[in-house]
């Protein structure tokens, strides 16, 4: 049994692993789809076995967000749909080459879609969620926001972006009934990491997650209203105090003169 009627979630990367498992999770909480990847057959296979177990509309946008023609026909979609009631920015590539060993090439391709596509979605979707009066963004990053020495450090990088970037979009649209989250996943058994150079096969068990319970956790997250969401924290107080921490810098971050410990002898 489907929820009342939610709006439109458009998911980005919505063909297997993360993405997929949002799709389905919101289709049953009463959203209608918009569903963007770049393979239109998993897409097209996706949205008919979504439709006939949820009775949910969905549509299907085959498209490459590293590809500028075909961001933009995606940043038109949230310009101008105005059922749009949520954001879900899960598109996105990792590596785990250090950078003597990664590719410059690779890692701005890196940077085009994990930092360029999802600004520009969030910039495309925002006004319309304020003119309507409401709205959600959901951004998918990683725990190597906040320990970018794990992997790939354009990777941590990129996903220290998103982090930085959900804050910003909290802080700034804090009276537009506009809700932000940030996701940090840790490892967790897709595709992503065969397409990120280490198969997850070869990863401690311990340490993965399924992308369902992954996305399940992701959601109470959500549901309680929290900006950063760690599906695999046990102990929230430790991001507490993380945040905690960061907020008593703020003030002591800009002053008219060097601190006296930098003084020269």
């Amino acid at each position: 049994m489907t929820e009342q009627h939610k709006g439109t979630a458009l998911v980005t990367g919505a063909s297997s692993g993360i993405g997929a498992v949002y799709a389905h999770r919101l289709a049953k909480r009463g959203y209608d789809l918009i569903l963007v990847a770049r393979n239109a057959e998993r897409l097209s296979e996706l949205a008919t076995r979504l439709t006939r177990e949820t009775g949910r509309t969905v549509e299907t946008i085959p498209a490459d967000l590293g590809n500028k023609a075909d961001l933009a026909r995606v940043e038109s979609v949230l310009k101008s749909d105005r059922s749009i009631t949520l954001l879900v920015n899960n598109a996105g590539v990792g590596g785990t080459a250090p950078l003597l060993a990664a590719d410059v090439d690779k890692m701005q391709a890196m940077i085009d879609l994990n930092v360029t596509a999802l600004m520009r979605l969030s910039y495309a979707g925002v006004p319309g969620f304020v003119a309507r009066g409401g709205g959600a963004i959901i951004n998918i990053a990683s725990i190597v926001a906040i320990a970018p020495e794990v992997l790939n450090g354009v990777y941590g990088a990129s996903k220290a972006f998103v982090l930085a970037f959900s804050q910003s979009l909290k802080h700034e649209l804090a009276d537009k009934n506009i809700r932000i989250q940030a996701v940090l996943p840790g490892a967790t058994a897709t595709e992503f990491w065969n397409i990120a150079g280490t198969p997850v096969e070869h990863l401690p068990t311990e340490i993965v997650m399924s992308a369902e319970d992954m996305v399940d956790a992701a959601l109470v997250g959500f549901d309680q209203g929290e900006l950063a969401t760690i599906p695999a924290l046990e102990d929230g107080g430790l991001l507490t105090a993380y945040e905690g921490a960061r907020q008593a810098l703020m003030p002591h971050l800009s002053r008219s003169a060097p601190a006296a410990r930098y003084k020269a002898a």
